[in-house]
């Protein structure tokens, strides 16, 4: 297979990636590398995300829409073009905008339990 086939990708090509419904609402794909992983979030308008927590470091980029933020207990307004850090062990969850939001996660390492498909957040 050519690199195009296997290492390029569209953000917005639905049909690619490891698809998970993290609750109704919250859809994402996932693209596994060996050391990192990203994962494209679509949140419905007001759809809200379970609060929870995993043991790796997490990135964020809204890169439309908005949402509230709960990282830590804190609630942070959050718009596009905002990135943020989550640090692994620390809680965090979201609240879809009015519109909703497309958020690009990056997860170091990878999140074993997120190369496959199904359901949840899926924390360990």
């Amino acid at each position: 297979m050519s690199q195009k086939e296997t290492n390029f990708f569209n953000i917005d090509a639905m049909e690619q990636g490891i698809t998970r419904t993290l609750v109704d609402g919250i859809t994402t794909r996932i693209f596994p590398g060996d050391q990192a992983m990203l994962s494209v979030v679509r949140i419905a308008p007001n759809a809200v995300g379970a609060i929870h927590s995993h043991p790796q470091e997490q990135w964020g980029v809204m890169i439309e829409g908005s949402a509230i933020r709960i990282q830590d207990g804190e609630e942070i307004h959050v718009q596009k073009g905002d990135f943020w850090c989550s640090p692994g062990g620390v809680e965090h969850g979201v609240i879809g905008g009015p519109a909703g939001a497309v958020i690009l996660d990056v997860f170091s390492p990878p999140r074993p339990e997120y190369t496959r498909p199904g359901n949840g957040f899926a924390t360990e």
